[in-house]
């Protein structure tokens, strides 16, 4: 595994380096001690796996309140996706900002998501899968999000009309990024 950094803080794309033969190949997709080295302290606790008929369909932007707040390592196992976060944490360097990247099942990147960060993504093809890694437990009372096109953030998504998204995504309200402190963590992000 290979770890590079992302514009945004602490965010990182984590790079597998397949080993192949004549078979196919092997790859390490998780390895608690190298994302330690790289300031990367992750407690996975659940495992999800969310599978897309079409391409155009848009999930996001998710993340959970403080208390239970969590850390995310997000692969795509089928198909492509277009993944965007963005840095929600009012005491980062970075607030605000988005960054994407395109993760398929063949261009090897997964995507660390932090504590802070909102997270969502549009597939760009047919039958796609998307495996999340999470380091906290789904708390549905500490469930939030933006909207995806919130002109506060100018996401660049590949795709802006005849998208596919659910109603509870379309209806996130406006962000202000003067006066919302979404989440705060203060300190060290990891308890």
């Amino acid at each position: 595994m290979i770890i590079h950094s992302t514009p945004l803080d602490k965010a990182k794309i984590i790079e597998m380096r397949p080993i192949q033969d004549n078979r196919g190949h092997f790859a390490r997709t998780f390895c608690k001690k190298t994302l330690a080295k790289h300031g990367i302290i992750f407690d996975m606790v659940q495992s999800n796996v969310a599978y897309n008929h079409k391409p155009r369909t848009t999930r996001g932007m998710h993340f959970q309140l403080p208390p239970f707040s969590e850390d995310k390592i997000i692969s795509c196992i089928r198909g492509e996706i277009y993944d965007v976060i963005i840095d929600l944490n009012k005491t980062s360097p970075t607030f605000g900002k988005w960054f994407g990247l395109t993760l398929s099942d063949e261009n090897n990147f997964s995507l660390y998501v932090p504590k802070g960060f909102a997270h969502g993504y549009q597939t760009m093809v047919e039958n796609t899968s998307i495996h999340y890694l999470v380091s906290e437990s789904y708390s549905p009372s500490y469930e939030s999000g933006v909207r995806w096109n919130d002109k506060a953030f100018g996401i660049e998504w590949p795709f802006k009309d005849e998208i596919i998204i659910s109603p509870k995504d379309e209806q996130w309200r406006d962000f202000d990024k003067n006066t919302d402190g979404i989440i705060s963590l203060g300190g060290d992000d990891h308890e």
